[in-house]
């Protein structure tokens, strides 16, 4: 219940206000993104347009955290930073930008939990509409930050952060174990994934669409192609029915032909509700995938490609 609350809280803060123009009446720049502040009562986001000429990734990573760090005088917003919290620089390395802050960003005279999560947010969603940029890392004094229960909080996407909902209490969040594949694509890796959902959608729905999203760590591929439509998900005495459409079969990723299977299988299998599961397409299991497995069995968890 706990978890739920804060979670539901945690959804309330980062609903998303009215956006506001940084831009001066015909001064058009080249690039438009939005920088991402608080309002006033520091309960949501309030993301402001900013244009600028440059297109340097470096230059641009650097232009938008010095204005995500000083609010306009004309702007009715708070930093999401506070001035008592230090940045000490960032590093882009394939895709993660790793953003660096003093001790203070964890202490919580200086950032409540509930603010930290915001920043958290604001962070993410600025730096991730730059070109290149594909996920944000935040340590604090060298070390990765960690959530209120101990766990580093991993790379983010702005996909983290949910931007609307109608009703706070009906959200959680869960921890999820997935598996996709390594360069070869003859081996699963295991990624742990914190993602917060409604509660109307099932883990083991969640955990199919997060597969199909493809992985957030570096080193780790995907498993399932884009496009890929899931048209249902139920499970019944312990074993989890999926429904992909036609696109499952004309999976063209370079990989072994069971390693979409089990990146599948071995991830719904973390759960104690799944022991077996049955792939279909449109409805049918009496398909052949890649011409070499059957569809028409119910599969069960196998460490034969990694765990």
């Amino acid at each position: 219940m706990r978890n739920r609350l804060l979670a539901g809280l945690f959804l309330l803060m980062i609903l998303l206000a009215a956006c506001g123009s940084r831009r001066e009446p015909g001064q058009e720049k080249a690039n438009t993104f939005r920088i991402y502040y608080l309002n006033n009562s520091m309960m949501t986001l309030s993301p402001q347009e900013y244009g600028t000429d440059s297109e340097d990734t470096e230059a641009l990573i650097a232009e938008l955290m010095r204005e995500f760090l000083t609010v306009p005088n004309d702007l009715d917003c708070q930093a999401a930073l506070p001035d008592s919290v230090g940045y000490m620089g960032c590093k882009l390395e394939n895709g993660v930008l790793s953003m660096y802050f003093d001790a203070g960003y964890s202490n919580r005279s200086n950032m409540g939990a509930e603010r930290e999560i915001l920043c958290r947010a604001a962070l993410t969603k600025t730096m991730v509409q730059i070109d290149g940029v594909d996920f944000v890392s935040i340590y604090v004094a060298d070390q990765p930050l960690l959530n209120q229960d101990g766990k580093p909080v991993g790379i983010l996407t702005d996909m983290d952060f949910v931007e609307s909902i109608s009703d706070v209490n009906t959200f959680e969040r869960s921890q999820l174990t997935l598996f996709f594949t390594d360069e070869t694509g003859q081996r699963l890796l295991k990624e742990e994934r914190e993602v917060v959902h409604s509660i109307n959608t099932s883990l083991e729905r969640l955990i199919v669409e997060q597969l199909m999203e493809g992985p957030h760590l570096s080193g780790r591929y995907p498993t399932l192609p884009d496009g890929l439509g899931l048209l249902n998900v139920s499970v019944s005495e312990n074993i989890c029915y999926i429904n992909f459409d036609n696109v499952f079969l004309t999976n063209a990723l370079e990989v072994n032909e069971y390693i979409p299977i089990y990146s599948i299988v071995n991830s719904l299998s973390e759960l104690s509700t799944v022991n077996r599961v049955q792939i279909t397409v449109n409805g049918s299991s009496d398909v052949m995938f890649r011409d070499a497995v059957s569809l028409d069995t119910q599969f069960e968890r196998n460490l034969e490609f990694g765990q």
